[in-house]
């Protein structure tokens, strides 16, 4: 089934949104601004208002149909991921343990940074298991700014918060 693509400008760069009828595949960040067409296939418009409502402080869960790409072992990993609060973190570690095996952090590690759902399954929100920031693949400045975005609403604060 042919893949739709959309792109949104955020606050943190252009977030590319692909997807079709069975779901959104992926959402990543890009470097640059591509050529695009202004006209957003129906599929992908509610993906784009959400993130939209994410960034302006008014959305703190999606709802939205996923179909990402990836192993079963992923997909368990990026179901632990949505389970996450906003606002909250959790380690690798955690994230291992509710999956019954506590030396699964690495492979965990490897899912996370995998997670082809940007944002909307919030990989963003997991951390090292000393508090510490880890990679993020559309950089860590960005990680950085998605958890104070997400903090800043919480506590109603536009200090930094990591």
């Amino acid at each position: 089934m042919e893949l739709y693509t959309a792109y949104y400008s955020s606050p943190i760069g252009i977030i590319e949104v692909t997807g079709n009828e069975e779901g959104i595949a992926t959402v990543y960040f890009l470097e640059e601004q591509p050529n695009q067409e202004k006209k957003i296939h129906p599929t992908l418009k509610e993906c784009i208002y959400q993130l939209d409502e994410y960034f302006m402080g008014i959305r703190k869960e999606f709802g939205l149909k996923l179909n990402p790409p990836g192993s079963d072992f992923q997909k368990k990993v990026w179901t632990q991921l949505l389970d996450i609060p906003f606002g909250k973190t959790n380690s690798y570690l955690d994230i291992s343990k509710k999956l019954g095996d506590t030396d699964a952090s690495r492979a965990v590690g490897n899912a996370n940074g995998s997670n082809p759902i940007s944002i909307i399954v919030p990989c963003h929100r997991v951390i090292g298991s000393s508090g510490k920031l880890v990679g993020y693949s559309g950089g860590l400045w960005r990680k950085v700014w998605l958890l104070n975005h997400e903090k800043s609403i919480l506590f109603g604060k536009q200090t930094a918060l990591f």
